[in-house]
């Protein structure tokens, strides 16, 4: 590596480092906040840190792209503005041997964006989803909270007045698990026992109205114990939870059942079957345009930086964001198509690397 490249590559990487870490960070306040919010309600430490270390790489498919276009726009802009590439034309030195290093690092960058898009933010994608279904149930105990009428648990409305550790008090219970009779239970404290899904009271100072059914009157007891069952949500795997080998799968499938299919089935099976297969589509070509976003950024930002003549932290900061918003605006329209896949738009979400290679094109002949 020549002594220029090195001067420019390193240049470049600090950049990088700063952008990422900044981008990474206001890209994960909302993660953060949620996280918090695990750990307020009491969720194990452990659970928590499982949830934030599968919920990152999510962030990644946005953060390396952005960092590399706003170091590719920050460095060279700043090159032009103290003349240095002006110097570099001087003695003979071709910009493109000068870009080749950032467009390397976007192009190992956008192989690493791939992968994690294919396989790690879908597998992702699943155990959070499944994660977010336990700790929605998670300790049953932590579900109930004071002075709020609860609907967590199956056939039965619990409210609690107040909680001092296991402790409840002034509990009431409104039981339909006998379907010919709706019970309400009273009690003046209750001791919460079990840690799983499911939790058991043992109440104490119980009133019982009604006992039995067609039964009228109150009855009353110094100690019942009574088990409570919570509600659990299934889990069911979406196109997003999919990786690369089981959306490719899942494609061909719905194709050889779609050409299978006879005409005795209704329109609407194939419509909605088509549907399905255009939104799987969609879900892979985008996995794979956020991926080239590494690569077109920096193909981009890099001229442009050149052609920058004004102060880089102003001019470079609109040109990044205007590049990006434009990148992004063009894929999430097609992505919001991807029912009407008359107009194939697992094809027109690929104008977005489209047009940056066009440009990227255009504006790097004009620099040389």
């Amino acid at each position: 590596m020549k002594t220029i490249d090195k001067y420019v590559f390193k240049s470049f990487l600090s950049s990088f480092a700063l952008a990422f870490l900044v981008l990474s960070f206001v890209l994960t306040i909302g993660l953060l906040v949620q996280i918090v919010g695990f750990i307020l309600d009491g969720l194990p430490i452990g659970l928590v840190g499982k949830f934030a270390a599968i919920s990152f790489p999510e962030t990644l498919q946005w953060t390396i792209p952005l960092s590399l276009l706003v170091s590719s726009v920050l460095v060279f802009s700043r090159l032009s503005a103290d003349s240095e590439i002006a110097a570099m034309r001087a003695c003979g030195i071709n910009i493109l041997s000068v870009m080749k290093w950032p467009i390397i690092f976007a192009l190992l960058s956008t192989f690493l964006a791939m992968w994690i898009n294919n396989e790690i933010v879908p597998r992702g994608h699943e155990v959070r989803r499944e994660m977010t279904s336990e700790i929605s149930v998670g300790d049953a105990f932590e579900l109930i909270k004071p002075g709020v009428l609860m609907t967590e648990f199956p056939d039965v409305t619990l409210y609690v007045g107040r909680k001092e550790g296991r402790w409840l008090y002034d509990i009431t219970a409104t039981d339909k698990t006998d379907d010919k009779i709706t019970r309400t239970i009273r009690a003046q404290k209750a001791l919460a026992l079990g840690d799983g899904d499911d939790m058991a009271l043992d109440l104490y100072g119980v009133k019982v109205e009604p006992l039995e059914a067609n039964k009228s009157g109150i009855a009353t007891g110094k100690y019942i114990h009574y088990p409570i069952k919570v509600k659990k949500k299934r889990y069911v795997k979406k196109i997003k939870d999919f990786c690369f080998a089981e959306i490719v799968q899942s494609i061909k499938k719905d194709s050889e059942t779609l050409q299978s299919m006879t005409t005795s089935d209704t329109d609407k099976s194939k419509e909605h079957l088509r549907e399905h297969i255009s939104k799987t589509k969609v879900e892979l070509s985008k996995r794979f345009v956020f991926a080239m976003a590494s690569l077109c950024f920096v193909l981009v930002g890099i001229p442009l930086g050149i052609r920058s003549q004004r102060k880089e932290s102003t001019i470079g900061m609109a040109i990044s964001i205007a590049i990006a918003m434009c990148f992004y605006l063009i894929a999430m329209l097609m992505i919001n198509l991807q029912k009407n896949y008359l107009i194939h738009p697992e094809i027109l979400i690929w104008l977005s690397p489209i047009v940056c290679f066009v440009l990227a094109g255009w504006f790097v002949k004009r620099n040389l």
